[in-house]
């Protein structure tokens, strides 16, 4: 295998610049060319390739984003779609594809397998961090160390004011980072969807806390329900208590900025791994950490099979918050 291409696709995350930039460090080293593909799977499609030299990636590992951008790619979902993605990869001679990102991103690349062939690697990369295969993914240390400092931030005027913020993280149908930054953060409640809302009993440990000299309180709730879920939580919670609340959606800030130490390392551990597992012809998998080691997963159980949370974090939940 001499000829290999890369793209991210999906939802960005901070750390696939670190992927990018340790594949096309390897491949030079190993002597196989690197091709980039804008835009993910529009950009396959679009044929939108050129190679990738060592100069091409210097100084993006503090970089946030991708440099190859990404897109959603309505197209691609079709077999005639795919079939072009797959042609393009032929026509440019491309023995292998290293693909950037989550689950929807592992769909695709499984199905250019069985369609098309394709020898294909994916690369875990999405601050939801609900990729099975994993402990990790690239992303998600700075989207919790994000969320960790809103909560620093907000806890201030929280305080002042004698208020109850609902901080609401991102997490696409999980609890990950919303359980990690309630953790990390101190914070007096935590809502996520692997557990059943109790608002009865979420109210009684608020009150409990106000009882014992507590004048405010910070709870942080997964969006998994849907985006925006949190202000209904705290209508519900005024109701009932009679407390001042807040609602505080960190959104999009989850996905920007600096990766973090932990997801630098990580992107160039799972980048450079990617390069010599395709060297060693293995294909329809991705490279991923587990009690760190290196593992590999098949594709089609990064998303047919679910990820839990830590029973240990779970367990300190109901211990310190």
């Amino acid at each position: 295998m001499k000829r290999i291409a890369i793209l991210t696709s999906g939802g960005d995350a901070p750390g696939m610049n670190a992927v990018i930039r340790a594949a096309v460090r390897t491949a030079i080293a190993n002597e196989f060319e690197l091709i980039g593909i804008k835009r993910g799977y529009a950009g396959l499609i679009g044929g939108e390739l050129y190679p990738l030299t060592r100069d091409e990636v210097s100084n993006i590992i503090g970089r946030g984003g991708s440099i190859l951008e990404s897109s959603r790619s309505p197209e691609f979902e079709t077999v005639e779609g795919r079939k072009k993605a797959v042609d393009n990869l032929r026509r440019n001679k491309i023995e292998g594809l290293i693909i950037v990102g989550g689950d929807g991103t592992f769909r695709g690349g499984a199905l250019l397998v069985k369609e098309g062939g394709i020898s294909i690697l994916g690369v875990p990369s999405t601050i939801d961090n609900d990729v099975y295969g994993t402990d990790f993914t690239v992303g998600f240390d700075t989207a919790v160390s994000c969320a960790v400092e809103a909560i620093d931030r907000i806890r201030d005027t929280a305080r002042t004011f004698e208020r109850v913020f609902f901080i609401e993280v991102m997490g696409h149908h999980t609890g990950f980072i919303a359980l990690q930054a309630a953790v990390a953060g101190g914070t007096e409640g935590l809502v996520i969807p692997e557990v059943p809302l109790e608002v009865e009993g979420l109210c009684l440990k608020l009150q409990e806390g106000r009882q014992s000299g507590k004048k405010s309180a910070i709870v942080v709730v997964a969006e998994a329900q849907k985006p925006g879920f949190s202000f209904e939580i705290a209508q519900e919670v005024t109701r009932r208590t009679g407390f001042e609340t807040r609602v505080c959606v960190l959104g999009h800030l989850q996905r920007g900025g600096s990766p973090t130490a932990a997801d630098r390392i990580l992107g160039s551990n799972l980048g450079a791994a990617a390069i010599e597992a395709l060297g060693q012809k293995m294909t329809g998998i991705i490279v991923g950490v587990v009690e760190n080691r290196l593992t590999y997963t098949p594709l089609a159980e990064t998303y047919q099979m679910k990820k839990a949370l830590s029973p240990r974090l779970e367990q300190l939940t109901r211990i310190l918050l």
